[in-house]
């Protein structure tokens, strides 16, 4: 259940972003459902989020956000403060002193889009293509290893920025993460609770004309095979070992299933729609639950989430796990 907030007044020096109090998260995440989130804060850029986290109790929970599309808030709320990074962190240039090499080492902060990356890295004769099918930021990005179409976000990661719950601020080479397919992991329990602040990335070169039009057919695709018409989180579950999540549900028939306002989509099945707008978040974690489980009985594969799960059950609901 959702606990009374805690009261604290920010400490100086005088903060410079945007509080707010009791925001919905249907508004703030690609679903369009979910509960209220007791606080949020939007940070006027790097400098103030440091002052920001260094101003908050140590015990205050703390949530990072970007674009909301790979993110469920429970119905009960989150009982803490999220920060919105999209629109806050966002510069995006390439690096002092790499203009004229090669392969121009690019910066990109945790709030930048992940297609507006694609698109900054093909003026600049890069390929980061992928990037453009990636509905999500930077930070998001970074701190699942999110991928499409054969490529993933850590392959072109030089170094990243962090920052602890302190505010201070750290760099960290790709050695001090345990990197996989949809999963990053501190190595140093120093590191553990570090957020993304941003990431500088090296991606290979090629013709500008020919990076862009790498990406316009790469949008084609996804138009032409994902269901983007309706509020949706990307892909549900991670594609097992040698297989696929979408062939797997698709194969159990469990396309079109629904409960509440939630579906499983017609058009590609490792998506969970909401084509109403009047999924709760708990249709959807439990019709991820029970596709979970009806694909586990007819395949013996145990789908794991893509979906980060947040927040409190509403009082009456039974929990369903995370």
């Amino acid at each position: 259940m959702m606990h009374e907030p805690r009261q604290f007044t920010p400490s100086l020096p005088a903060l410079r972003g945007q509080w707010a109090e009791h925001v919905s998260m249907a508004k703030h995440v690609s679903w369009r459902a979910g509960g209220v989130a007791r606080r949020t804060y939007v940070p006027a850029d790097l400098n103030d989020l440091s002052a920001m986290l260094a101003s908050l109790p140590v015990d205050e929970p703390v949530l990072f956000v970007g674009l909301g599309s790979n993110l469920l808030v429970r119905d009960g709320g989150y009982n803490g403060t999220i920060v919105f990074l999209h629109a806050a962190l966002n510069e995006l240039s390439v690096a002092s002193g790499e203009a004229n090499a090669p392969s121009p080492l690019i910066y990109a902060e945790a709030g930048v889009a992940s297609p507006k990356v694609a698109r900054f890295a093909a003026n600049h004769g890069c390929d980061a293509a992928f990037l453009a099918g990636i509905p999500g930021t930077v930070g998001g990005a970074l701190a699942m290893n999110a991928g499409c179409y054969g490529a993933e976000t850590w392959s072109f990661v030089e170094k990243v920025c962090t920052m602890d719950r302190a505010g201070v601020r750290h760099i960290r080479l790709p050695q001090a993460f345990e990197i996989g397919y949809r999963h990053v992991a501190a190595i140093d329990a120093a590191a553990a609770n570090e957020v993304f602040a941003g990431a500088w990335f090296r991606f290979p070169v090629i013709e500008p004309s020919v990076a862009r039009d790498s990406i316009k057919t790469l949008l084609k695709k996804r138009v032409a095979s994902q269901p983007l018409r309706w509020p949706n989180a990307g892909s549900v579950f991670r594609n097992p070992p040698g297989d696929f999540a979408a062939r797997l549900i698709e194969t159990t028939g469990l396309k079109g299933l629904r409960i509440g306002g939630a579906e499983v989509s017609q058009q590609h099945a490792n998506f969970i729609v909401n084509p109403a707008g009047a999924a709760t978040a708990s249709d959807i974690e439990q019709l991820m639950t029970t596709v979970q489980a009806r694909v586990a009985a007819a395949t013996g594969v145990q789908l794991i989430r893509e979906v980060r799960i947040v927040g409190d059950a509403p009082p009456s609901s039974i929990s369903l796990g995370s």
